[in-house]
């Protein structure tokens, strides 16, 4: 079991490394000479994200001429760097550094002119770290906005058209904000198809939807009574008629898909991968994983899933979805009785969840072990903490922040 589970461990690093953000940038800058702007002109870039700091590193290292560096990052991977200034933000939940950051960026944009380029390096959670509330909304409006999404088990697409509607920089506002300096996104994408509209809420890219779309939305997710007074007025009324956006390019250089695939590569032509990407609520998730796996060997699997809490929250459990799927997989798995297995479900940020883990890895005696530390897995998985149940029975994945966020990764290795 010691081998299988460190055979799982190194095909997670894999997918890891192949989001690597430093060289995913470099590569894209060797092949294309678009963001550096005529004699006179400087390169702004902006980094937005969990890998921002590592993003601008490459850039600045890459980049000749004039160029001025903002790196807008969360805690774990906000450290110094030379030729740049690094603003940390709040996440998943936006807070007052990350209105401080949004600020920079705005007043960045707006000084930028007709002979400069903005750069802008995009990657996950970029969306909460730049809370710039439109006319008439705070910040607090915007974080129990974020709390009632992440609770109501919305999918990514669906809380970046509400959280659009709500912000100055999203849904294109950054490019707007630019103009007349074109702007050139990099983007590492955390979201599945990765559609650049989708990835930090389309900081350079068209809104995914209008007001209207976004108020149908939150009564679709029974959201719209409990959203605060002053964001149904805003979501409620006409709004100007937006202007057309400036052109911007919008370049994926990283993602789920790619990582998949380099997993697939480091455990052989033995290996399967799942066609289509793990999404969903993670009941589900969990069900479709060993319905997939139908026999011995390495089964990889990647995608975003979800989790729905109960009204009023989560009764206090902690946890995230991968942790939750860990444990639901190990569980049905001993329902079933699968036999010897391991199964890993990482963020490949290396934080799942308001917790200090990315995941779960467990295996066939993972109850059995929780059960002897004293508690029971069934009862902490309705109660929505994971976290301790995978605790008790040393099955947290650890990881630390990583630098990269290209979403989950989840590894099944079967011998029966």
């Amino acid at each position: 079991m010691h081998d299988m589970r460190q055979r799982a461990l190194r095909l997670f690093r894999a997918g890891v490394a192949a989001a690597e953000p430093g060289r995913a940038v470099r590569l894209a800058l060797s092949q294309r000479s678009a963001a550096v702007p005529p004699a006179g002109g400087v390169t702004h870039v902006i980094a937005v994200g969990k890998a921002a700091r590592a993003m601008a590193e490459a850039a600045l290292g890459a980049l000749s001429g004039p160029v001025s560096a903002l790196v807008v990052t969360n805690r774990e991977n906000a450290r110094p760097l030379a030729g740049a200034e690094v603003l940390t933000a709040g996440h998943p939940v936006p807070d007052e550094g990350g209105l401080r950051a949004a600020e920079s960026v705005m007043a960045r944009l707006t000084a930028a002119g007709a002979d400069d380029r903005v750069l802008a390096l995009i990657s996950g959670g970029g969306s909460a770290m730049l809370p710039a509330p439109a006319a008439g909304l705070s910040l607090a409006d915007k974080a129990e906005v974020n709390r009632l999404l992440l609770a109501s088990g919305a999918d990514i697409r669906a809380m970046n058209l509400l959280r659009q509607q709500l912000s100055r920089l999203k849904g294109g506002g950054f490019a707007a904000l630019a103009a007349p300096a074109p702007v050139h996104a990099l983007l590492l994408s955390d979201v599945v198809g990765d559609d650049p509209r989708v990835i930090a809420s389309g900081l350079a890219a068209p809104p995914l939807g209008s007001r209207a779309e976004a108020r149908a939305l939150a009564r679709q997710l029974g959201i719209w009574e409990a959203l605060p007074p002053s964001v149904r007025r805003h979501l409620s009324a006409s709004g100007r008629i937006a202007a057309p956006l400036p052109a911007a390019e919008n370049r994926i250089i990283g993602s789920n898909a790619l990582s998949l695939a380099a997993m697939k590569a480091a455990a052989g032509d033995a290996a399967h991968s799942c066609p289509m990407p793990l999404v969903g609520d993670v009941a589900e998730a969990a069900r479709y994983i060993l319905d997939f796996a139908t026999g011995p060997g390495i089964w990889l699997f990647g995608g975003e899933t979800t989790v729905r809490l109960p009204a009023g929250g989560g009764g206090g459990g902690r946890g995230g979805r991968n942790q939750e799927l860990a444990l639901r997989v190990a569980l049905l798995a001993e329902r079933r009785g699968l036999g010897d297995y391991v199964f890993l479900s990482g963020g490949t940020d290396g934080r799942d969840g308001p917790t200090d883990a990315a995941g779960g890895l467990v295996d066939g005696t993972s109850p059995a072990r929780m059960r002897a530390a004293g508690i029971d897995p069934g009862a902490l998985l309705a109660a929505h903490d994971s976290y301790r149940a995978l605790k008790a029975s040393g099955d947290l994945l650890i990881t630390g922040a990583t630098g990269t966020n290209v979403a989950d990764l989840q590894v099944l290795i079967r011998t029966g």
